[in-house]
């Protein structure tokens, strides 16, 4: 009997012509989330994905829990392989799951007959195994409807498997399908949130931190290293750029009406970003914008800000509500650091009553007064890059 992690794909089978490379990515990043944890073997056949051990000293155990964070799968099982006859499926069955079914009180078998030169129908097999399993435990009752555990038997094309009920994967695509992007990232709660939920996508993520140093910490720069480190098992290695920050918020200060203090700021977050964008061949930026959540995230103040960015501005979190994108946070673990007592640069000179619904002529105006493509040369030119792994 041999234990193996089986994994299903989610929307790659929808693909067409070029599903192959998505399965092709899936498995590399598959291959390159269990280099900690041992050699495995990694292969796709009929829509699903099979992860085998080739030694003893495989940690089977973090591998299945690093599987749970990989984008293109909607569905994890540990499961033990045998010969596709139906009596090692029955022995399998027993030795495998004999615990779990020894402790259920109601239980059925269900099958997935891949393998169509299998000389039972799905429902023979069920109802084969399924006597014979109740003979073995009498004291669990059979309950096709609503049984407390499930016995899954699958016949595919090398060999046949036994599993209990799988676990729910990660979803999307796998990350690098889906071109590459620059995503905004803040201390808050609702940046991290945007990132994985673009990464989701199959996209893959620059962050960008804009640090406003001495106004903010270096322990506000350590808290989105940290939310970048929670964020790679998702996302995968990330390069965080840290964007030196403070002479273009002092000269705003100085030079601009303090009404418009953060939409210009802004309008330099995205020209910056848009630089590195165009540096690293990211086709659009990412922002954790929320829709009526801040004076800065109103319609007409999102649209003056977008106007000089000159690539699509993509914001994932914007139609959820606070609850919803907390409820992400926590599942994805990044809300107990976003919620530590360190301020970001979007809090820097907050003006006491922001406008909300600017006027992109009067910011173009205000912004006269300060020389745009020198500081964000100066800013670009001073990035600060950090490799964040696992």
């Amino acid at each position: 009997m041999e234990d193996i992690i089986l994994l299903k794909q989610g929307e790659i089978v929808l693909k067409g012509l070029n599903r192959k490379s998505f399965e092709m990515k899936l498995v590399s990043n598959i291959n390159r989330r269990l280099k900690p944890f041992g050699k495995f073997r990694v292969y796709s056949v009929q829509s699903a994905i099979y992860v085998e051990p080739q030694s003893d000293d495989c940690d089977m155990d973090g591998a299945y829990e690093a599987v749970k964070t990989i984008f293109g799968i909607v569905a994890i099982s540990r499961a033990a392989a045998c010969e596709k006859d139906k009596d090692a499926l029955l022995e399998t069955a027993k030795r495998y799951l004999g615990d779990a079914l020894s402790r259920a009180g109601s239980f059925k078998v269900e099958t997935k007959r891949a393998d169509k030169s299998f000389p039972m129908t799905s429902i023979q097999l069920s109802q084969y195994v399924g006597g014979l399993l109740a003979d073995a435990y009498p004291h669990v009752r059979v309950d096709v409807h609503n049984p407390d555990f499930t016995v899954h038997l699958e016949v595919r094309d090398y060999a046949a498997y036994v599993h209990g009920p799988s676990e729910q994967g990660a979803g999307g695509l796998p990350v690098g399908t889906n071109g590459r992007v620059v995503s905004l990232l803040s201390g808050g709660i609702d940046s991290p949130v945007s990132t994985y939920m673009i990464a989701r996508r199959g996209v893959s993520v620059i962050p960008v931190h804009f640090f406003s140093f001495p106004y903010t910490s270096e322990l506000a720069k350590e808290k989105v290293v940290t939310l970048s480190r929670l964020l790679t098992k998702y996302c995968g290695r990330l390069r965080l750029k840290v964007v030196p920050f403070t002479h273009i918020q002092e000269e705003i200060r100085e030079k601009c009406p303090e009404e418009l203090f953060t939409v210009i700021m802004r309008r330099f977050m995205m020209r910056i970003s848009a630089k590195v964008a165009e540096y690293n061949g990211c086709k659009a930026i990412v922002t954790g914008e929320n829709l009526g959540q801040v004076a800065s995230q109103t319609l007409e103040a999102m649209a003056v800000t977008e106007a000089c960015a000159g690539l699509p501005v993509l914001r994932p979190v914007i139609g959820l509500d606070k609850r919803e994108i907390v409820e992400t946070a926590v599942k994805i673990g990044t809300f107990d650091t976003s919620i530590l007592p360190y301020e970001d640069c979007c809090t820097v000179f907050t003006p006491r009553h922001p406008r909300t619904k600017p006027r992109l002529d009067d910011v173009v105006a205000a912004e006269s007064a300060l020389d745009v493509d020198a500081l964000v040369n100066e800013a670009f030119e001073n990035i600060d890059r950090i490799d964040i792994e696992m």
